[in-house]
């Protein structure tokens, strides 16, 4: 790989930039998007197909994806609204496998409203989450960009990735033991290649090199990495009157996360028979308690600080990587390690 010089990078960004207003914060990307959503139609007849995604699509959400497409297109070139339809394409997909989780989790609320297949019904909810995927794609091609083939090529093999990883998830329930590595694939698949794709989709969309689309897009992924480590410390850590979360709901479903994994991995012969009869213990406090007392006792927190960090390094060398102005960088900097400081 050819690694050019900064003084030369600066001197090949500064006519393409020079007219670059300052970047836009977070909420003005939202804003920008939440507009372009509230026009969007897709569908009006049978209403009964096209209402539930018009509902679905309204839920509200913090919008971080398509915000990142946004984010990763403004990098290379100011003309934001040009990756609106890309940001869309991303958003609709997400909320698609929404629809279809919440079918699988039997879950009744979906941001505090009913959920989609509650609301209407099963079949019609199957049917409406393969509609939006095709919607996603029609979005997607409908970029004014000349990597439309590579935008279309990322967006599939992440929708084919996701559906791996949650499939992986699926799994864990009834698998006896499962590795660190398999998680980090699972959650990689399930949740952080999708927040790459998002800002790499945006960079292809404003024509940017490939080798910078990739450095986006590996930022994403690792950032996306931390943020699901980071979630499973708040899980048994966080201060549930800031999470808005039960303490310890992982450890009472007997979900096998990263701390509980590292804790099986470490534990001494009398400590594994503990264990044991926690996963059946019917006392929801007793188990959360004697839980934690043992995530204390072999530093399975420190543990996954440490993890946490390292996935937050590579997405930063990454970061860096790009050929573009320092400057430029600090927005989606802040969103990432905003998304670390998360409360909720």
């Amino acid at each position: 790989m050819v690694i050019i010089g900064m003084k030369n990078v600066s001197s090949l960004l500064s006519t393409r930039f020079n007219k670059h207003k300052i970047l836009k914060t977070y909420q003005e990307h939202l804003s920008l998007f939440l507009n372009h959503l509230a026009q969007t139609k897709y569908g009006e007849k049978p209403k009964e197909l096209y209402e539930p995604i018009e509902y679905m699509m309204q839920l509200g959400g913090k919008r971080l994806r398509p915000i990142l497409c946004l984010m990763g297109y403004e990098l290379f070139d100011s003309k934001t609204e040009n990756a609106l339809p890309a940001a869309l394409a991303i958003e609709v997909f997400h909320n698609f496998t929404l629809v279809h989780d919440d079918i699988m989790d039997n879950a009744p609320l979906r941001r505090g409203k009913v959920t989609v297949y509650q609301k209407w019904n099963m079949p019609v909810a199957i049917l409406v989450g393969d509609l939006m995927m095709i919607k996603a794609v029609d979005f997607i091609r409908e970029s004014p960009s000349k990597q439309i083939n590579e935008m279309l090529t990322v967006f599939l093999a992440t929708a084919r990735e996701v559906c791996e990883g949650q499939q992986l998830d699926m799994n864990f329930e009834t698998q006896a033991q499962v590795c660190l590595d398999d998680y980090i694939e699972m959650i990689t698949l399930k949740t952080a290649v999708l927040i790459g794709a998002s800002l790499k989709i945006g960079a292809l969309a404003a024509d940017a090199s490939i080798a910078d689309a990739n450095h986006l897009y590996e930022f994403g992924k690792n950032i996306g990495i931390a943020f699901q480590i980071q979630d499973d410390l708040l899980d048994c850590f966080g201060n549930d009157s800031n999470t808005g979360k039960q303490v310890g709901g992982d450890i009472a479903a007997n979900k096998k996360t990263l701390l509980y994994i590292e804790l099986l991995s470490s534990v001494h012969k009398d400590d594994r028979t503990l264990i044991e009869t926690l996963s059946s213990e019917q006392n929801m406090e007793i188990k959360i308690q004697e839980t934690l007392k043992l995530y204390k006792k072999y530093q399975i927190k420190a543990f996954a600080e440490h993890q946490k960090q390292q996935y937050l390094d590579k997405a930063m060398l990454h970061l860096n990587s790009l050929t573009v102005k320092p400057e430029m960088l600090e927005v989606l900097r802040e969103t990432a390690l905003g998304l670390m400081e998360r409360i909720a």
